[in-house]
């Protein structure tokens, strides 16, 4: 299985999210932090914004934050929403097959598909992000709380 970068930046924005729940971050703020481009984000926090994920705020003061508390978006859930198809093999969505409906293959690569899918399932934003981990804000350029003087 092989997740595109569109999943791979979606997780990546709600990491950054994740580290400073308490305030709203802007697409430039991220894209700079993880050194990608603002139009390819822009597309990103759409997509997560309409699997209610993130919350966008528009205006002077806008920015986004995650649509709910970081234990409550699960891994899994944000990759069903960001990967288009999770088909293994073409047959999974209904693709063309020269042994399809005599092949117990199909059902094999659905397991495995799962079982895949099942590992993220058990684990939520949270349980990858430590809230204020200074490793992790310094590489982004986060300051501190205590740092910023709130």
């Amino acid at each position: 299985m092989h997740l595109t970068m569109f999943t791979d930046y979606g997780l990546r924005t709600l990491i950054f999210l994740a580290l400073r729940p308490e305030r709203q971050a802007s697409i430039a703020e991220i894209a700079a932090s993880y050194d990608i481009s603002d139009h390819h984000l822009t597309k990103v926090v759409h997509a997560l914004g309409q699997a209610g994920l993130v919350e966008t705020i528009r205006g002077r003061h806008g920015g986004m934050r995650l649509a709910r508390p970081a234990a409550n978006i699960g891994l899994g859930e944000v990759i069903r929403a960001m990967e288009p198809g999770l088909a293994l093999v073409p047959c999974q969505e209904g693709g063309r097959c020269a042994i399809g409906g005599c092949c117990d293959l199909q059902a094999v690569m659905n397991e495995a598909r799962d079982a895949f899918l099942g590992v993220f399932d058990r684990y939520t934003l949270a349980d990858v992000v430590s809230p204020g981990n200074p490793r992790l804000m310094r590489r982004l350029g986060l300051a501190m709380s205590s740092e910023a003087g709130t």
